[in-house]
């Protein structure tokens, strides 16, 4: 039986449990972008952070840091993560047992975007230190990724030297390349009825809870099909257990690899939603957010081969996938950037259960140090 906490063994592991020990739900990052901050500062490294939070209702906004000492020549890199976490749901108390991280708190571990975070500020250090020869490394640490990747679409992307970049934000063995994420839709549904005493007069109310649950019965939900799925997150409505609730909100998205496909599907979720509401008497509010864009490498990609060479000179052989999740890759792709996920050995992220192995920490920063190494030694790919 797994009990015993093992000693901590590295500067490493131990900033990435100190980051896990801090909550940073979204919106309320301030504390972890100011060990970030203070991170840098040790480092002797000048960065900066902008005025995102005001407009994205985040306490504080991304941090942008450009490592000195470029060679002329080779690709510049930035490398992304995010600083928040979903919310949480009990105590942060990450602890070490047979080399794994885990929270003995009862909710997630938050690795999810922290180990990026830890990984990240030791490669720098290691750069700094070291003095390591590099074409150009830049850092983001972006808030609010959890809830509509907000930190990075509110990002000057503009101030990036860099062209090419990495996030390390998708569970899996660490040498897996995510060659694809999808387009994501967020549908927000607001059913209407009418308010009655439910024991006295219930013939003369209009539930739009009934509303809500027929039309969520009716969608098609789950893994549509290899490159689609749907999902209601959130239900909220009623007054008290004795009125027939007037108001009803469902939360729901849409996501496909298939741009076309994402939009079809919202389309027949809210002709669902339409109908259900029609059904019960009761009026339907829509609101569709259009959420995040896709994207789609080739592994002759230039930013994808990039990766395949770090991955090698860091013992790993490439393997290659598709994210059923969305990133702040999305976003930069979207902007005419060359942004890849990697994977970087996160297990069950977002539940209870979420783990990594310590080793697959240390690995990654020996993957980010060859990917900086690699990257000097490439030309740049054409505009």
């Amino acid at each position: 039986m797994e009990t015993a906490q093992q000693p901590l063994t590295s500067p490493l592991l131990d900033l990435f449990l100190e980051l896990c020990a801090t909550p940073s739900p979204p919106g309320e990052e301030r504390r972890v972008v100011d060990r970030v901050g203070r991170y840098l500062d040790e480092l002797g490294l000048e960065w900066d952070e902008d005025d995102a939070g005001m407009r994205i209702g985040s306490d504080s906004g991304n941090v942008y840091c450009r490592l000195p000492g470029a060679q002329e020549g080779g690709t510049p890199i930035f490398l992304c993560a995010h600083t928040d976490t979903v919310p949480l749901d009990g105590r942060l108390e990450p602890v070490v047992v047979d080399g794994v991280v885990r929270n003995a708190g009862g909710t997630i571990l938050g690795s999810d975007n922290k180990a990026a975070v830890a990984v990240m500020l030791e490669a720098a250090r290691r750069i700094v230190r070291e003095g390591r020869p590099h074409a150009g490394v830049e850092l983001l640490f972006t808030p609010k990724e959890e809830v509509g990747l907000d930190g990075a679409a509110a990002f000057d992307e503009q101030r990036f030297a860099a062209r090419t970049g990495f996030v390390y934000d998708q569970e899996g063995p660490v040498g897996e390349i995510v060659l694809g994420a999808p387009h994501g839709r967020s549908l927000d549904l607001r059913f209407h009825g009418r308010a009655a005493h439910a024991g006295m007069a219930p013939e003369e109310g209009r539930s739009a809870i009934a509303a809500a649950a027929r039309a969520i019965a009716d969608f098609r939900l789950g893994r549509l099909d290899e490159e689609t799925s749907a999902n209601v997150g959130v239900v909220a409505g009623g007054t008290a257990r004795n009125v027939v609730p007037e108001w009803c909100s469902v939360e729901a998205e849409a996501r496909s690899h298939d741009e076309r496909k994402a939009a079809e599907l919202v389309r027949e979720m809210l002709e669902t939603a339409a109908f259900a509401a029609s059904l019960c008497e009761c009026e339907l509010q829509t609101s569709v957010d259009e959420g995040f864009p896709g994207y789609r490498f080739r592994e002759g990609d230039p930013v994808v081969q990039l990766a395949a060479s770090g991955l090698r000179r860091a013992g790993f052989e490439p393997s290659y996938t598709l994210s059923g999740g969305g990133a702040d890759a999305n976003v930069f792709n979207a902007r005419g950037l060359s942004c890849l996920n990697l994977a970087n050995g996160m297990t069950d992220i977002h539940t209870p259960d979420e783990r990594i192995a310590a080793a697959d920490l240390d690995a990654m920063v020996e993957v980010t140090l060859a990917l900086v190494d690699a990257a000097r030694q490439t030309s740049p790919a054409p505009a």
